[in-house]
């Protein structure tokens, strides 16, 4: 499976950007997706995540309410809308696939994803 993810880009305080990671093969509706973001001197963290299903999702408290993610299974594709941007979301944005198979299970750390796509930078200016 490889993954690439796009969207990032420059944006000023409140702005929006959109995320995109499309991954090939036939096996993504298998996978849980996690959007991770790491900024310079910071460890990697997760910022959301979403089942093999789309069922179920989890939402960092520093995004939840501003961040918003789904998936297309048909498209192979997951996006992270973020709205009301904030400086310190400044970051390297990395999607990332766990293998979920029926389950809800929802990743939480960067141990064990099983697949990571480049990041993408999203700079929000003050």
């Amino acid at each position: 499976v490889q993954l690439q993810a796009s969207g990032g880009g420059l944006v000023q305080a409140g702005g929006s950007l959109r995320l995109s990671c499309a991954a090939s093969g036939r096996t993504f509706s298998s996978y849980a997706v996690g959007w991770f973001r790491q900024a310079p001197g910071k460890e990697r963290e997760i910022v959301v995540a979403i089942s093999a299903s789309g069922r179920s999702t989890y939402y960092a408290s520093s995004v939840k309410g501003r961040f918003t993610t789904s998936r297309d299974n048909a498209k192979n594709t997951v996006y992270l809308q973020m709205n009301s941007l904030k400086p310190e979301d400044t970051a390297v944005y990395y999607c990332a696939l766990r293998y979920g198979g029926r389950t809800e299970t929802l990743p939480s750390v960067p141990g064990g994803m099983d697949y990571w796509g480049k990041g993408t930078l999203v700079t929000v200016s003050s």
